[in-house]
């Protein structure tokens, strides 16, 4: 397929990066975290509130299992790598990239993380999610992009550079 597929941790800009990604290559975009909750008809975090995080997880990879889609930049919820299915599916979709951000980062940007419908079990901190997910975000990816210090334009350059494409030309064939 020729979609390219955003992974990472909440606040590393999947979301405001894919949109530009879009625009400048003339794609569409999906979140797929919008797509959960029209599938379900509830917010994330109500969601997470209201049937727990495993019923969250697995709302999240029928979501992503049920994407169908071409040309088109996929930003995906960041627990979306906890289910090998969801994995597999985003595989085959296209090209899977992960931006990875650094925690202190990850921790200045997220200042509504009781709120932004987070997967992460009782107790834990955004340390540990980021200990536990780094591996599975490095394992599902094509390529990773060091988004540390960039604004969402270098941000969506080095993507482009990682994709071996510049801004004026097509994508080269998978």
């Amino acid at each position: 397929m020729d979609n390219i597929i955003l992974v990472g941790m909440p606040g590393a800009g999947k979301s405001t990066v894919g949109v530009l990604l879009a625009k400048t290559l003339g794609y569409a975009f999906l979140d797929t975290d919008l797509v959960i909750q029209a599938r379900e008809g509830a917010l994330l975090q109500q969601l997470l509130d209201a049937r727990g995080q495993e019923a969250f997880l697995e709302a999240e990879a029928d979501a992503v299992c049920a994407v169908s889609c071409r040309c088109t930049v996929i930003a995906t919820g960041g627990s979306a790598v906890y289910r090998t299915r969801a994995v597999e599916r985003l595989r085959e979709l296209g090209r899977v990239v992960y931006l990875r951000l650094p925690l202190d980062e990850v921790e200045r940007r997220l200042n509504n993380i009781g709120s932004r419908g987070i997967a992460m079990a009782p107790g834990q901190t955004l340390a540990d999610l980021y200990a536990y997910r780094t591996p599975l975000y490095e394992g599902c990816a094509d390529l990773t992009v060091d988004t540390a210090g960039q604004t969402l334009e270098e941000s969506v350059s080095a993507v482009l550079r990682a994709l071996g494409k510049d801004e004026t030309g097509p994508l080269p064939t998978p």
